[in-house]
């Protein structure tokens, strides 16, 4: 059965005391992040080979002040970014890096014998054993406690400490007796167009999405020049590192929103057109495509294409997009999408489209994104690219 793990972020109320102490864990999971590199360079360069979990573990256990599965969930965070790694550089994206940064502060984690959930919002947060005595907990507490089976606790930072709580919200995926097929084609201007096997059509612009990440590149520059020009650590410069990180959490919470109503549009649409599958079109590794050096008979791609495209949010959309329509029963499939855009269904040839409607020497004309939509679906369904009659379809803008 598929169980849909949902993810709230909450202040807190706590006592200075244990204020400084859940700086400290993170503090203390920073350096856990830092022996985990040093110690998996030093045995690359010994044997040639990477430390596993098992010699990780042994390596970390009982030389921290912090919980067991604390100390856990940080070592275990470098092997997934280092598989992660692994896996993008054998796909041939070798200007992917392993794990190699240093960290000052690391996210903390409590898993779920590190935590005990009290009365009226109580949480009481375990340290663990240290030196043979078990250390005083840290108590915090929440306003509201999210409703289901809590399974994680993080500590993060936003502005301040927060805890973001991973539970179960104990609703099970509804059943859903529809047939229907759809596709989805992911883009950066628009940021989901979909076709469905019945001629319906869906566009979301992301233009909403644009231009708060415009704005926000535009604040971050000014700001990062005026910290230039100020000493570090003064006064001054703490001033506009305090506003700097309010235009990114401002500017991510924005973001967030926009991407859930998308989302919440495109699932509703699915549920009014009887849809049973969804199919989208794999983006993974556009974004890395840039061109930092021009080649030959290759044109060089502008700075600030670049810039859109390593900015693009096409994975938290799919996350989005799988957990929600998983809650309405409808499945979420990736697959290839390679020259849907170029290619066209009624004569097979391919040309590039250079504006925002795909045009064909045959006579076939659609709109660029609903054109590789209904590509990815017929390509899925059929085998083959087959031209798709749509009777009629939404244009959506995101408030």
């Amino acid at each position: 059965m598929f169980v849909i793990i949902r993810v709230y972020k909450l202040n807190f109320r706590t006592s200075r005391d244990n204020l400084n102490r859940l700086y400290a864990c993170n503090r203390v999971s920073a350096q856990i992040w830092n022996q985990c590199l040093e110690l998996a360079k030093d045995h690359y360069k010994k044997t040639n080979t990477w430390l596993n979990r098992k010699e990780l573990h042994l390596a970390t256990k009982g030389l921290y002040p912090i919980h067991s599965q604390s100390i856990q969930a940080v070592y275990e965070k470098y092997l997934n970014a280092r598989e992660n790694a692994r896996q993008a550089r054998a796909l041939g994206y070798i200007q992917i890096r392993y794990p190699y940064k240093e960290k000052h502060h690391f996210n903390t984690k409590w898993k779920k014998d590190g935590f005990r959930i009290g009365e009226k919002g109580r949480i009481e947060l375990s340290l663990g054993l240290w030196e043979g005595k078990r250390q005083q907990p840290i108590t915090v507490r929440v306003a509201k406690l999210p409703s289901g089976q809590i399974k994680e606790i993080e500590l993060v930072y936003d502005r301040g400490l927060k805890l973001a709580m991973a539970f179960e919200d104990g609703i099970n995926p509804k059943e859903n007796l529809a047939q229907g097929q759809a596709a989805i084609d992911l883009g950066e201007i628009h940021a989901l167009a979909s076709v469905t096997d019945q001629g319906q059509g869906l566009i979301i612009t992301g233009r909403k999405v644009r231009s708060i990440k415009r704005l926000r590149n535009k604040k971050i520059k000014e700001l990062q020049r005026k910290m230039a020009h100020c000493q570090k650590g003064s006064r001054q410069w703490k001033k506009y590192r305090r506003a700097f990180h309010y235009v990114l959490s401002k500017s991510e919470a924005q973001l967030t929103d926009a991407l859930h109503k998308t989302t919440r549009e495109f699932v509703h649409w699915c549920l009014e057109n009887t849809i049973k599958d969804v199919v989208v079109g794999d983006v993974e590794g556009v974004q890395r495509h840039t061109s930092p050096k021009k080649k030959q008979n290759k044109r060089k791609r502008p700075r600030r294409t670049n810039q859109k495209l390593s900015q693009w949010t096409f994975g938290k959309t799919l996350g989005y997009l799988q957990y929600k329509l998983a809650a309405e029963g409808i499945s979420l499939k990736k697959v290839d999408e390679a020259y849907t855009t170029q290619t066209c269904p009624v004569c097979g040839k391919r040309s590039a489209p250079s504006s925002r409607t795909y045009r064909c020497p045959c006579g076939y004309s659609q709109h660029r994104d609903l054109h590789g939509a209904s590509n990815i679906l017929t390509q899925h369904r059929y085998g083959h690219y087959q031209k798709i009659v749509l009777n009629d379809y939404k244009y959506l803008r995101i408030a």
